[in-house]
């Protein structure tokens, strides 16, 4: 069995952890933030009907890679159309894309709503209660979901690890290994469990988050406003540069801790506390290109309609609506490029596309988590009817506001 975390890198003084405890929680409540859904958490310990949709399930898994800015105008908009479990049960894919789109990571709101039925089909509206049972029961609910929701609307005395909590917990306890390793991860779960208040876990657990969101940021720390800096070993180890009256970070145990920073990757004294944490380099996004083509006809009204089409249920972009595209390879001449979406809309409109009637327009990028997408736009204007084959994906004429009301991606927003 692995050896146990040397005490540096723990929280073992009971003394201590209250203290830490106590700071925080006061900061809290002079300096956090007045976001929607805090106010209707209030409202949810103890009091909560099974039928009302819990507002932190919402608000976290929308803060899933999202800004909270960008998040305050799509949770009011969602809350006040879904109000409660059985109304989102009953909400079409649909609905929940358009209300999403634009929000990103589409299969968020797509499992939401399927959580939301399982709980009013299976689970008799009765929302799960505990960590352990919200993670083993919800779809899309997983270990930080699920501890937030419990401890949050529920009062669970569960800790929560985000990236928030893993870079405050980095710099409290000098721990320099890779963030993202599983034996770094399960260390800070621990260590999340250990610090959560008893009587006030849901307050807590949102302090440590509001911390690392407005004053322990990845750049440029607040130190000088934080609540609990006495408590902090990067902090000591930044303000005694060389020589603190604390262990050094290297001294740790026998040179071999699976916490601290690898030897070759020293103190930067230039960074200071940001020494904390350390994460692995990141894959570069792959690069894809795109031919898309916005068919344009006359409507019976005389407005511009446009054909979008219907992506597939699962993958990038599930479910949501699309000028009809096709995947190129890298590096074809634009030539081949008109002909490869040429033969792509023949498909679709049953009767044959020149090439050269393509208008190229222009290139779009869009940045994807882990895609750097090219879309080469195309446009075509149609003179006569045009029937679809209905074996295809479905698809639809659309006016330009019809287009932005429905489920489509920003980057076909840029298109």
């Amino acid at each position: 069995a692995p050896a146990p975390p040397p005490a540096r890198h723990l929280f073992s003084d009971p003394a201590e952890v209250e203290a830490l405890r106590r700071n925080l929680l006061a900061w809290y409540d002079r300096c956090k933030r007045d976001l929607p859904w805090r106010a209707l958490v209030r409202g949810d310990i103890g009091k909560q009907g099974p039928a009302l949709l819990p507002a932190v399930w919402v608000s976290e898994i929308m803060l899933q890679q999202t800004q909270v800015a960008t998040v305050i105008d799509y949770y009011t908009r969602w809350m006040q159309k879904w109000p409660t479990l059985q109304a989102l049960a009953q909400a079409s894919l649909e609905e929940v894309n358009e209300l999403w789109a634009g929000l990103g990571y589409y299969s968020r709101g797509k499992r939401l709503q399927e959580a939301a039925r399982k709980v009013v089909s299976e689970l008799a509206g009765r929302m799960p209660r505990r960590a352990e049972e919200l993670q083993k029961l919800l779809p899309g609910v997983g270990r930080y979901t699920a501890g937030a929701i419990a401890s949050i609307s529920y009062g669970q005395a569960t800790g929560v690890v985000d990236g928030n909590v893993i870079r405050v917990l980095c710099r409290l306890r000098c721990i320099g290994a890779d963030s993202s390793s599983p034996a770094v991860i399960d260390h800070l779960w621990d260590m999340a469990n250990v610090l959560v208040d008893r009587s006030r876990p849901g307050d807590f657990n949102q302090a440590l988050m509001e911390l690392g969101a407005t004053v322990c940021v990845p750049k440029s720390p607040l130190c000088g406003e934080c609540p609990v800096k006495q408590h902090c070993q990067a902090w000591r180890r930044n303000l005694f540069g060389k020589a603190p009256p604390v262990p050094d970070v290297e001294d740790c145990g026998v040179g071999d801790c699976p916490l601290c920073p690898p030897a070759t990757e020293p103190w930067d004294s230039s960074l200071g506390v940001t020494n904390f944490p350390r994460k692995a380099a990141k894959k570069p996004p792959r690069a894809m290109r795109t031919a898309t083509c916005v068919l344009e006809r006359r409507g019976c009204h005389g407005a511009p309609e446009y054909l979008i089409v219907q992506r597939p249920s699962s993958g990038l972009l599930a479910g949501l609506w699309e000028f009809p595209s096709v995947p190129l390879a890298q590096d074809l001449q634009e030539e081949k490029e008109r002909e490869e979406l040429a033969d792509h809309l023949q498909a679709w409109m049953g009767q044959p596309v020149a090439a050269k009637g393509l208008q190229f327009i222009g290139e779009v990028i869009h940045i994807f988590s882990h895609i750097h997408q090219t879309y080469v736009v195309y446009s075509l204007h149609l003179d006569g009817d045009v029937t679809l084959d209905p074996a295809l994906s479905p698809s639809r004429w659309v006016t330009e506001h019809e287009f932005h009301a429905s489920a489509v991606s920003t980057a076909m927003k840029k298109v």
